[in-house]
């Protein structure tokens, strides 16, 4: 991988991280188009890291209370009815899916989840669940109606994102909205409840980035720096967004993306499996 490659896919993960598109279907067809190979797993992992650090310094007074009312809920009980340590603890339980099937299909996503076939059809079927949630849900819920079920649907929404299409923060906020929860507090769980997924995943996959790799540690960590800057201005503008705004353009945007993908593989013009890491 260089340094135009690193450039490049630093700034559509950062673009499409919190947008509801899928930032691993982007970054695998990005790297298709441009004839580069498929930049991996481990690489979208890894820069994975600087969007959510981003994540952490536009959320940091709450994460923070979080992190704060967690802690002490461990050892005084008159804490664990608090809402920011219960709070912290649906967030624990909201990662246990990613984590077990993060675990149970490693080599799945390291290979038969990256075909692009599979990626065009995801990408429109969640967009139309996307839209159709938006659409019937009664967004009448904020966060402190979450609990262990809904926490645990989040959780199960998000594990889906393993496969490049569905959209971590897509199929997340999808799930939100399906139970009712208004919008921005759906995208807000959503974010939150990918911190521990990503930084876990992003150090896992630590190993595989470095000399001897095709996705060397340098433009890794330029990659990383601009998904950082790129994603915290995209969390800013989303959230102020969907206040307003339904989630109309982006189900418009992923039918119309994922179709143009099938039509582009079945004509032979991109190859399935175009740009296989080496």
């Amino acid at each position: 991988m260089g340094w135009l490659e690193a450039v490049v896919l630093g700034i559509v993960q950062g673009l499409t991280e919190f947008l509801p598109i899928s930032s691993s279907a982007h970054l695998r067809i990005t790297a298709a188009f441009a004839g580069w190979g498929d930049p991996g797993a481990a690489f979208t992992a890894v820069i994975q890291i600087g969007t959510e650090l981003a994540v952490i310094l536009y959320f940091g007074k709450k994460i923070g209370r979080i992190i704060a009312a967690w802690f002490r809920s461990l050892y005084r009980a008159e804490y664990r009815h608090d809402p920011d340590a219960r709070l912290g603890w649906l967030i624990i339980v909201g990662s246990l899916p990613i984590v077990a099937l993060g675990l149970f299909f490693q080599e799945e996503i390291k290979s038969a989840f990256r075909d692009l076939r599979l990626t065009a059809l995801v990408l429109i079927v969640f967009g139309i669940l996307l839209g159709a949630a938006d659409h019937y849900g009664r967004k009448w819920r904020d966060l402190d109606h979450l609990n262990v079920p809904h926490g645990l649907g989040f959780g199960l929404a998000q594990s889906l994102a393993l496969i490049p299409g569905v959209s971590r923060s897509g199929g997340t906020i999808t799930a939100g909205l399906a139970l009712g929860y208004r919008r921005a507090d759906a995208a807000e769980y959503a974010f939150l409840l990918a911190v521990p997924a990503v930084f876990g995943s992003g150090i896992y996959e630590l190993k595989d980035i470095g000399e001897g790799t095709p996705t060397p540690w340098g433009p890794t960590l330029l990659a990383t720096v601009i998904s950082f800057a790129v994603g915290y201005a995209v969390i800013a503008w989303l959230m102020a967004y969907i206040r307003r705004r339904s989630f109309l353009p982006f189900v418009i945007y992923r039918i119309a993306l994922g179709t143009l993908l099938l039509v582009l593989v079945f004509t032979g013009v991109l190859d399935p499996q175009a740009g296989p890491a080496v």
